[in-house]
């Protein structure tokens, strides 16, 4: 036997899978090693894309900040208009009776025109009489039975 395990036969194929078991060994640490970089490189750019993603949310907190006073001084302008609102709805009521007043105003002041446009006429007609009158004062003495 000991013959055997110190034969050159049996030390060249311990030797052999020695060698074959340590490449296997080394192939794996070495796949294990490139994974390992893989991660880190992936770890550092997560890293960055945090410190990116950092800067951004800081951009937009002070972008949020400045639409606050936006929306602050929007709500105002809203308020204000709301009250410019409220004072053009009076305004429109109290249009809407004036506009109805001169609604019934309108066929009175028709039958005042019309009244007014009869007594022009019977003015024009004694205008008319009293011209004659003055200007034919004979023929108003003897021709007439009414002098006017």
């Amino acid at each position: 036997m000991y013959r055997r395990v110190n034969s050159n036969g049996f030390m060249v194929a311990t030797t052999f899978g020695i060698v074959i078991v340590m490449a296997v060994f080394t192939w794996v640490m070495y796949g294990m090693a490139q994974r390992v970089f893989v991660l880190t490189d992936v770890m550092l750019d997560m890293g960055e894309d945090i410190h990116v993603m950092a800067q951004n949310m800081t951009d937009m907190t002070s972008d949020i900040k400045s639409m606050s006073v936006s929306v602050a001084s929007m709500n105002e302008n809203i308020v204000s208009m709301n009250g410019s609102i409220v004072n053009m709805d009076e305004d429109l009521k109290v249009m809407t009776q004036s506009v109805s007043v001169m609604s019934d105003s309108i066929p009175r002041m028709a039958d005042a025109v019309s009244n007014m446009s009869v007594s022009m006429n019977r003015m024009t007609y004694d205008i008319r009489n009293v011209t004659q009158a003055f200007t034919q004062p004979m023929s108003f003495m003897w021709g007439n039975w009414s002098p006017f």
